[in-house]
């Protein structure tokens, strides 16, 4: 971000969360600078010298829009089984995507649009990033054993970013959180490897309960 100009006057951190809330309620197409630069509370001079233009802004953004809402990404790849992994992504995701106070759904699922290259790259790039990850972690299970060696790592992540997007546009579409994860446990039923038994299993998991 630009710093020119004189000292900022107002919390960047509470605007950018403001940009968020825009964007994600209207996606990236339907957020106009005026609406923009009114719910951040700054005009349009502070915001180019903050964040430069609507495609930058939008970038800084979508990267705190992952810090603050996506941690359950991390909580899953760090799990101990192929299937854990997919559990706490699965039901992390539902929590995230009906988390109160937050507008329903996912920025990156809302703020898709077709006509607007820059903000389609980036969101497809932090889609692919996730599945990459996914996939890294799989083909450590089948390596590790965890999954059998016919599995096929890119498919197993392909599938979970499906359901998840899946998910974002059921929430914004009025499903509950407990609908979410019912369809989270439907699909965990087919899914390769040994469910967790333990009474700390990822879908009791405080971490996946927390806004990142």
């Amino acid at each position: 971000m630009a710093s020119r100009g004189r000292p900022r006057t107002f919390d960047v951190d509470a605007a950018l969360d403001s940009a968020i809330d825009v964007f994600w309620r209207h996606g990236y197409a339907g957020a106009g600078l005026t609406e923009l630069t009114e719910a951040m509370g700054i005009g349009r001079p502070s915001l180019y010298s903050a964040f430069g233009d609507k495609a930058q802004l939008f970038q800084t953004a979508l990267e705190r829009y992952v810090d603050r809402n996506m941690g359950y990404v991390v909580d899953a790849l760090a799990q101990p089984t192929a299937h854990a992994v997919a559990e706490a992504f699965l039901t992390g995701n539902a929590r995230a995507v009906t988390m109160p106070g937050d507008p329903p759904g996912c920025l990156s699922v809302q703020a898709m649009v077709t006509d607007e290259g820059d903000a389609f790259m980036k969101l497809r790039h932090n889609r692919a990033v996730i599945e990459q990850r996914l996939a890294e972690r799989f083909r450590q299970a089948v390596e590790d054993g965890d999954l059998d060696p016919d599995e096929k790592p890119s498919e197993l992540a392909s599938y979970l970013i499906m359901l998840t997007t899946g998910f974002a546009i059921r929430a914004a579409d009025g499903s509950t959180r407990d609908t979410l994860l019912a369809l989270a446990g439907r699909a965990l039923a087919n899914f390769p490897g040994s469910a967790r038994t333990e009474s700390n299993s990822a879908t009791d998991s405080p971490a996946l309960s927390r806004k990142a």
